[in-house]
């Protein structure tokens, strides 16, 4: 992970015989392009595929990818892990490393404290001490706990990602981010000395952390405008309280390496009441006297080691430096003491002051010393880091430096701040190209994640619409960055490159680029189990691919979409589509099918939230199954309505159901009184002609009523009128339609009729002998009056008649 001493294996490539060319030679011959650095990540049961070419993929996690339980790390991989942890060691001279003073009690009570396992917060300003009083006690406590002291940084970090860091600090899992729950489940397993530097947490959030961590003790550093733990967590507060004027005039002596003067010792009087003894103060304040004495010795004693000798002539302001030591350069006045910075570097190296407005632009970040070369274009630019530590303008925050508190506001007030637009475009622009590297790891990456994320967000607003196919610096840092910062497992940076891209891509007018900030941010916010907002990224990604027909980019986005509708419980498909509003998603009942009966109800009951999750597709097909039978039965059933009322209207003639049978259904007429079943008497044959035909007593062989094996009581002989008989409708009423002349399907067992052709002599029709014979009168359509008889034969039929005579009983 060091950028200056690392392995050929970090870069890409073995030893080999051939020299290195110079990375700046342009490459004038073909060279193929690097291929996209995708990785593999497990998060939670799903398998992440960081793709930064078409957006990554997200699935439910197979089996056998699914990692083993994390291990914890030995006592040499924590070890190697601390040190790369660490922040670099600047280049150059190394400089004295200077003991504290008067900080041994509190060191005791600390480390007192710690044995006992108790979490104590360490309170004190800027520039009081804390990181080095912190590092001594995290020494006299390594044989504390089972898994050593863990050093961790608070910078903006919350207590989940304190949580995580604390995880992959003891447990080796690499590119596997686990769920909450088995994360606070391992955590809970740590005993360790934890060592919180620049904490930033507090009250509730500082009790959640500790809840989790019952077998760490903690070691809190923290400044007094973080919030204060709550009264119920049983936290010790430290007070880090200024030096005494002896501690502070040490330290300067120290710092310049001789005795100071008395003039000297009275201006240290009022610098200690005026910092009111802080530590800091004092270095800056030796690193000034230590330069005014370079001044005064002339230019041959200050580049003792010739690193700035090529850049001599504009390392400072022009200044007659004179052959003999002179009191000439006077001591700074207390106010340039109160705020040293502009003063110090004015009197750094060019170098130096360029990493100033670098970090000035940046907002505090001081770019990793390998980076300082190829941003200020001075091959020897590393050793500026190494000067800025000496004077005390910077401090180490984690693996990092920042600037020291208070030392960005004076550098803004002395003019550090007019280009810092031009400093951050150059920033954006080199690490734009770094991070896309292909030899760059993640790792390096999120190591410098304060620095890139800086640079992104203070171009970002200043983004505007460029030249056709160009596309914008902040657009390009944040598609490099936040691939490596994902696979890095530094979601956190991940979320803040893509919302930064997402708004770049906005105000630039790249709707192309727009569509993977949408779609990484889906799938992020559905690694973090947020369904609602994946959803809306993810439909948003999804209707700018189909805007600009990118087919292959909108299947990843689309699977992703059915993960979220399956993981959420909803029926995938029914989402509304590219550019229309997703319709609010309801759970009710289906609806019933139609013309269902009244006593037979259809009952439907609400199946419970947590079924709804697995039965995406199969209640889609159940409805879909519904209203298909739904359909076919009311299609049924208006078929046989419209083909049993054209059948009725068709064979109204030949229809059995208007034509008197032998044994009718009597029903009284509102007319005479009279049964409508009664034959229609003959008014020139006179009243009583036609007695009343009686019912049958018995049922007949059958056991039923109306049949034609009914036995047929003796009754007189009739004599119909020659006029075609009228006979009663279903409805009550006289049909005056004659009797159709040919007879329709017969029904099994009745007795079939003969047709014959018209002589002139009629031609009896043979019926089925009956115990009794039965009368069947046959009207007729000519003036014959036909006649019956008493034998076992029908009547007659006359001559001229077109139709046969029907036998009684027959049914249509």
């Amino acid at each position: 992970m060091d950028p200056i001493d690392r392995g050929p294996e970090e870069h890409g490539q073995a030893h080999s015989r051939r020299t290195p060319r110079e990375s700046l030679t342009s490459d004038f011959g073909q060279s193929t392009p690097a291929l996209a650095r995708t990785a593999q990540l497990v998060t939670g049961d799903l398998l992440l595929t960081v793709n930064p070419v078409d957006g990554s993929e997200i699935e439910p996690c197979p089996p056998a990818e699914r990692p083993q339980r994390p291990r914890k790390r030995t006592a040499a991989d924590r070890a190697e892990a601390e040190r790369a942890a660490r922040p670099p060691v600047p280049p150059g001279p190394a400089q004295p490393a200077l003991s504290l003073l008067e900080r041994q009690d509190e060191r005791e009570r600390l480390v007192r404290l710690l044995a006992r396992g108790r979490t104590v917060r360490l309170t004190g300003p800027g520039g009081a001490g804390r990181t080095a009083l912190l590092d001594l006690v995290a020494e006299d406590c390594l044989d504390l706990a089972p898994d050593g002291v863990v050093r961790l940084s608070g910078f903006h970090r919350t207590a989940a990602d304190l949580l995580r860091d604390l995880f992959h600090a003891v447990y080796d899992a690499p590119y596997h981010r686990l769920e909450p729950d088995e994360l606070r489940a391992l955590v809970r397993e740590i005993g360790a000395v934890v060592v919180l530097d620049d904490a930033e947490i507090g009250g509730a959030a500082l009790d959640e952390l500790i809840e989790a961590t019952p077998e760490c003790a903690f070691l809190i550093g923290a400044t007094p405008e973080v919030p204060a733990p709550s009264a119920e967590s049983a936290v010790e507060e430290v007070f880090l309280r200024g030096l005494d004027r002896a501690a502070g005039v040490e330290i300067l002596e120290r710092t310049v390496g001789r005795v100071l003067t008395e003039e000297e010792a009275n201006w240290a009087g009022d610098l200690w009441f005026e910092s009111e003894g802080l530590p800091l103060r004092f270095v800056q304040a030796g690193a000034l006297l230590r330069q005014r004495d370079e001044l005064r010795a002339g230019a041959g004693a200050v580049d003792e080691y010739g690193v700035f000798e090529d850049v001599r002539p504009e390392l400072r302001p022009p200044v007659e430096v004179p052959v003999e030591p002179t009191r000439d350069v006077p001591l700074p006045s207390l106010g340039e003491a109160a705020a040293p910075a502009p003063l110090l570097a004015s009197r750094l190296s060019a170098s130096a002051r360029a990493t100033l407005r670098f970090a000035v632009a940046l907002g505090g970040e001081v770019p990793h010393q390998a980076h300082l070369p190829a941003l200020i274009g001075d091959t020897h630019a590393d050793a500026a880091l190494g000067e800025l530590a000496a004077c005390g303008l910077v401090s180490p925050v984690g693996a990092r430096y920042r600037l020291a508190a208070g030392v960005q506001t004076q550098l803004e007030a002395a003019g550090y701040g007019d280009d810092a637009e031009a400093q951050a475009l150059t920033a954006a622009e080199h690490y734009a190209w770094w991070a896309g590297h292909p030899s760059v790891t993640p790792e390096r990456v999120g190591a410098e994640a304060g620095a890139v994320l800086a640079a992104l967000t203070a171009v970002v607003p200043r983004t505007a619409p460029g030249a056709e196919g160009e596309t914008s610096c902040a657009v390009r840092l944040a598609r490099t960055a936040a691939p490596a910062f994902a696979a890095g497992l530094h979601w956190n940076a991940w979320e803040r490159a893509l919302r930064s891209g997402a708004e770049a891509s906005r105000l630039s007018g790249e709707v192309h680029e727009q569509v993977y900030f949408h779609h990484e941010l889906g799938v992020l916010a559905l690694c973090a189990g947020q369904l609602d907002r994946a959803r809306a990224e993810l439909e948003a990604s999804i209707g700018l691919r189909g805007a600009l027909a990118d087919k292959r980019g909108m299947v990843a986005g689309r699977r992703a979409l059915a993960l979220v509708a399956d993981r959420s419980g909803d029926v995938p498909g029914i989402a509304a589509t590219a550019g229309e509003e997703p319709p609010e998603t309801r759970h009710e009942e289906s609806a019933p099918p139609p013309y269902v009966p009244l006593d037979d109800p259809l009952v439907t009951r609400r199946l419970p939230a947590a079924a709804t999750r697995v039965g995406g597709l199969g209640r889609l097909a159940r409805r879909n199954l519904v209203a298909v039978g739904s359909g076919a039965l009311l299609a049924a059933v208006l078929g046989t309505v419209v083909t049993l009322g054209m059948t009725s209207n068709e064979n109204a003639d030949k229809n059995p159901a208007g034509k008197v049978d032998v044994n009718p259904s009597a029903s009284q007429g509102t007319g005479d009184g009279d049964l409508g079943a009664d034959p229609k008497k003959d008014p020139a044959a006179g009243a009583g002609s036609v007695p009343t035909a009686a019912r049958p007593t018995e049922p007949g062989p059958d056991g039923s009523y109306g049949t034609t094996d009914d036995p047929t009581p003796s009754q007189p002989t009739m004599t119909p009128s020659a006029d075609p008989s009228d006979t009663r409708s279903t409805g009550g009423g006289h049909d005056t339609s004659p009797t159709p002349s040919k007879s329709g399907t017969t029904k099994p067992g009745s007795p079939t009729p003969t047709k014959t052709p018209p002589s002139g002599t009629p031609t009896p029709t043979k019926t089925p002998p009956s115990d009794t014979p039965t009368p069947t009168p046959t009207p007729t359509q000519t003036g014959t009056t036909p006649t019956t008889t008493d034998s076992a034969s029908g009547p007659t039929t006359p001559t001229g008649s077109e139709s046969a005579p029907k036998p009684s009983g027959t049914v249509m």
